[in-house]
């Protein structure tokens, strides 16, 4: 069975501005987010699962922010590497994100959890690219809204102080 995204080689530079116009980014922010996700995964401690992930998101206010993930002895308290970027952008009050991209030591790349997807929806709209590198610089690029069909964001709860009766 063929792979269900494509595999896109960062070296095409012509392929890379005609995503990046379709995708609403500059090259620029693409290189800047590429460069940073990769240099992230040198950041992550994961001494037992041995898999580094890098993550580096843009503000829409063109603040970067990256991450990576953090293990722990009790595994279910590891921090993903998405979820460290988003911590230190909302934490800083960035809470408009305009993309994210995320980078890994495997091919093909690999794409978020579940449970950061769901992290990522609450600061991003459906259209925000997510942009997955794999070990060969080869990235796939897919909108939020693909990796989370049908999703559940801040919009479908009450306004705080009010509640359904």
């Amino acid at each position: 069975m063929p792979p269900p995204y494509k595999s896109i080689s960062s070296a095409d530079t012509e392929l890379v501005g005609s995503i990046c116009k379709e995708y609403g980014l500059t090259k620029e922010e693409f290189t800047e987010l590429h460069q940073r996700c990769v240099a992230a995964k040198s950041t992550a401690y994961c001494p037992y699962s041995q898999f580094r992930v890098g993550s580096s998101i843009i503000s829409t206010e063109g603040a970067y922010f990256n991450g990576a993930n953090v293990e722990n002895a009790s595994y279910p308290v590891g921090t993903c590497a998405e979820r460290v970027a988003f911590g230190k952008a909302v934490t800083e009050g960035h809470r408009k994100i305009k993309a994210v991209a995320v980078a890994t030591d495997i091919a093909p790349p690999a794409s978020p959890c579940g449970m950061c997807r769901q992290f990522i929806r609450e600061f991003c709209d459906l259209t925000v690219p997510i942009i997955m590198f794999d070990k060969d610089d080869n990235f796939t690029i897919v909108h939020l809204e693909e990796l989370l069909p049908m999703s559940f964001g801040p919009e479908a709860l009450p306004a705080p102080g009010s509640r359904y009766v």
